[in-house]
């Protein structure tokens, strides 16, 4: 590297995106998505992480603010399960409407992928949106 651009890289400022600035866009999808799903409250209480819930009643009323790390996992999580419903199901409605559904694969044991994802674990938010990716191929 010649000295011009070594100077350049040291005095370039270093922008790493904060949980905070990620937060308000996260907020704003999930809720998008919670409505597109007709999630409850305590439904979605309990796929954001059971906030208090004070803290979920100002994220839905600002949708700003910041965000845990563990919340923008859950968030990015479901927002892929979202995605890749409306990649494997033309019909918008029967992408939102699989989530409820009965399913006999056997990671949902005859239950719905919706009732995986509240038990409440970051990893059944992971291993829903492995599955959907998977049959996407």
């Amino acid at each position: 590297m010649n000295a011009h651009a070594g100077h350049i890289a040291e005095t370039a400022p270093h922008y790493v995106p904060t949980d905070a600035a990620w937060g308000g866009a996260a907020l704003r999808s999930f809720f998008r998505v919670a409505e597109h799903w007709d999630l409850r409250v305590a439904e979605q209480r309990k796929l954001l992480g059971d906030p208090p819930e004070s803290t979920f009643y100002k994220w839905k009323r600002e949708q700003t603010g910041g965000l845990g790390r563990d919340t923008l996992e859950r968030i990015s999580y479901l927002l892929g399960i979202w995605k890749a419903l409306q990649i494997l199901f033309p019909d918008p409605a029967q992408a939102d409407a699989w989530l409820r559904k009965p399913n006999a694969a056997s990671l949902f044991g005859g239950h719905s992928a919706l009732e995986r994802m509240l038990s409440g674990n970051v990893a059944d938010l992971f291993v829903v949106r492995q599955y959907l990716d998977a049959q996407r191929g």
